[in-house]
């Protein structure tokens, strides 16, 4: 254990945050996402896990470590439903009041069609797959910075 570091975040995982750049994506994802195949191809390589806790649990514990890009572009984007993109499930609701909260203000997720998201995926520096069983549970995030006075 480690003091104000949420428990959540297993050594792997804070290695890969913490080695991500400004710019750099990590995806978040389901237990339905093909989250081997597609960590396999993204620049770290391999797959991480937070396991046995919800997507809005661990990317709590994400960004209690991990500043989101600013305003100037998205930031968290969401897997899309297909067939009904606008629809926001119980799951992505629950996932947007953690980014509320981490960013202290409103900042709104953006939609990516489902295969697109699997293309943006493969982008991304890592994959961290969670325990959340429930469809659409797959997010992107955009690291930011901490500016030097907040250091």
């Amino acid at each position: 254990m480690l003091k104000n570091i949420d428990p959540a975040l297993n050594a792997d995982v804070l290695h890969a945050l913490r080695s991500m750049g400004h710019g750099d994506t990590v995806v978040v994802s389901d237990t339905n996402f093909p989250s081997d195949s597609i960590a396999r191809q993204t620049m770290l390589g391999k797959l991480l896990r937070i396991d046995n806790v919800s997507a809005a649990r661990a990317i709590n514990a994400i960004l209690s470590v991990m500043p989101l890009d600013t305003p100037l572009q998205p930031s968290a984007g969401r897997m899309e439903i297909m067939g009904a993109p606008d629809e926001i499930p119980p799951v992505q609701q629950e996932v947007q009041a953690v980014i509320d909260g981490a960013e202290g203000k409103p900042a709104p997720m953006y939609g990516i069609e489902r295969f697109a998201f699997y293309e943006e995926a493969k982008r991304a520096y890592c994959v961290i797959t969670t325990g959340e069983n429930r469809f659409y549970g797959c997010f992107l995030f955009t690291k930011g910075v901490i500016p030097p006075e907040a250091v």
